[in-house]
């Protein structure tokens, strides 16, 4: 029933134009470099938001534990627990949304009912929390049980979006390592700061060749997939911007350096054979 239910979601249409509206006002809000990469966990090395929703979902679910066992005795602590939860949730929002705003159609809708149900559950700890703090411990109890209820349903979305849909996870983290080295192409082929597309062996990889250097990283975006061979390389001649949705990797270590991508690219190691034949292999980790 559960996956009947998030297929339909999927293809709720109606949702896009309420989704494209408030994506877009996101991403406004975080264009700024230090902010996007703050938020998207850039310089964590893999996205913030997941790991931010432990502190909510934890605190709200010992509370309802707390109500359910400890009784009045119990009371001071639930409500603390219930205004950690809270504050928690602020963070995990602001970067759930950044996170958001980037993703397109199924995902988009499925995100979108996800951040409903956890702005209701928030809605109601709130209300549990100032009837606590009036003394209505039960009132509280009751409130906190179905805010953990909207919680728990949008943790299932947030796994489904995750570890069915792949959202989140680096779209290089499968591909295959090439050991050898393996001709990919004539080096004269190469134009000055003009990316590239070939193939070692079933994987695709960018080439960008600066003066008498060529780099190599693999030509999938870590973020959504994106093709880096279509992107821009920058200015400066030490970056690389995916097209989609802007994030930029270091072309000499595939460095993440501007989210929403997290991950860092994964990077080859080149050389030029006597031929002018420019060859690749995967670079040690």
């Amino acid at each position: 029933m559960a996956q009947h239910l998030i297929k339909q979601v999927e293809d709720l249409g109606a949702l896009d134009g309420l989704c494209r509206s408030a994506a877009g006002r996101v991403r406004r809000a975080t264009r700024c470099r230090a902010v996007k990469n703050a938020l998207s966990g850039t310089w964590l090395g893999h996205q913030l938001h997941p790991m931010l929703t432990d502190v909510p979902i934890g605190a709200w679910a010992m509370a309802s534990v707390l109500d359910a066992t400890a009784g009045p005795a119990g009371a001071g602590a639930a409500r603390r627990l219930v205004g950690v939860g809270l504050l928690a949730a602020v963070p995990t929002a602001v970067s759930g949304a950044s996170d958001w705003s980037d993703s397109y159609g199924p995902d988009q809708r499925i995100g979108a009912v996800h951040g409903i149900c956890n702005a209701t559950a928030t809605v109601l700890q709130t209300a549990s929390w100032v009837a606590r703090g009036r003394g209505r411990r039960g009132t509280g109890a009751v409130l906190s049980g179905i805010g953990f209820a909207f919680t728990a349903g949008a943790s299932y979305l947030g796994g489904h979006l995750t570890l069915v849909r792949g959202v989140g996870v680096s779209h290089t983290a499968f591909q295959p390592e090439v050991d050898e080295w393996t001709d990919v192409a004539a080096l004269d082929a190469l134009s000055e700061g003009e990316p590239m597309r070939v193939k070692a062996g079933e994987v695709p990889v960018v080439l960008v060749r600066r003066g008498p250097t060529v780099y190599a990283l693999s030509a999938v975006c870590t973020h959504a997939g994106g093709p880096l061979d279509q992107g821009e390389v920058l200015d400066d001649g030490d970056c690389v911007r995916c097209p989609w949705h802007g994030s930029e990797f270091r072309l000499a270590d595939g460095s993440a350096v501007r989210g929403p991508a997290a991950a860092d690219a994964r990077r080859w190691e080149t050389k030029v054979d006597d031929e002018g034949r420019v060859h690749v292999r995967s670079a040690a980790s």
